[in-house]
C-alpha cells in the first residue's frame, strides 16, 4: 500500500516547503506535520519524505532517530508523558508514573484489556517545575498531579478514551 496523508496534510506540506530556501531545511517540520497526521513516522512516511525534499531516505532517518520527539513506531491512542527531571522526582513522579501503569495498562502477569491504548513513559522537563510533577497526556499539560491524585487522575483519562479514539479511527479513514 503506497503511503498518503488526508488532503489537508498534504496541503499544509505543500505550502510549507517552498518557504525554506534550501528543500532539506524542512525536514524536520515535515516530520512532526506527518507525525501529528499518522501518529508515528513510518518507513514509507520517511521515504516519501526524502523524495518530496530531494534528500536520500537515510538523511530523514537520522532526523527521525536523533530527536526523542519523533516516533518511528506506532504508540497507544492515549500518548502520557510523566516529567523526571528533579523537581517532579522530589515531588513524587517516579511513583506517579509507576501508579498511572498499574491503573491503565495493568501488570504483566495482569494486564488490563485497554492496556494497549496507553503508553506511558518518563521524559525530560517539560517547564513547569513549579507546578511539579507535572504529565503531559496528549498535548495537554496537568500540574501538580502528586501519587495522591493518580487514581482519579487515570479515571478522567479512562473516560476520555473512547471518544479519542473514535475521532482517531474517523480521521484514519478520512485518508
Amino acid at each position: 500500500m503506497a503511503f498518503s496523508l488526508i488532503a489537508e496534510t498534504q496541503e499544509k506540506i505543500d505550502r510549507l516547503v517552498p518557504r525554506y530556501p534550501t528543500k532539506r531545511s524542512a525536514v524536520l517540520p515535515l516530520l512532526h506535520i506527518v507525525q501529528k497526521d499518522k501518529g508515528y513516522i513510518s518507513k514509507e512516511a520517511m521515504e516519501w519524505i526524502a523524495k518530496k525534499l530531494d534528500l536520500q531516505p537515510i538523511n530523514v532517518y537520522e532526523v527521525v532517530t536523533f530527536y526523542p520527539m519523533l516516533r518511528d513506531k506506532p504508540i497507544g491512542c492515549r500518548h502520557v508523558k510523566v516529567c523526571r527531571t528533579l523537581p517532579c522526582a522530589l515531588n513524587g513522579s517516579y511513583d506517579v508514573k509507576k501508579k498511572l501503569e498499574e491503573e491503565l495498562c495493568g501488570s504483566k502477569e495482569n494486564p488490563k484489556p485497554d492496556a494497549g491504548d496507553y503508553t506511558i513513559e518518563f521524559v525530560e522537563c517539560i517547564a513547569s517545575c513549579g507546578t511539579a510533577p507535572v504529565v503531559q497526556v496528549d498535548e495537554v499539560l496537568h500540574e501538580c498531579v502528586g501519587p495522591e491524585k493518580v487514581s482519579a487522575f487515570a479515571e478522567e483519562i479512562r473516560k476520555a478514551t473512547p471518544e479519542i479514539k473514535k475521532q482517531r479511527q474517523e480521521r484514519a479513514m478520512a485518508t
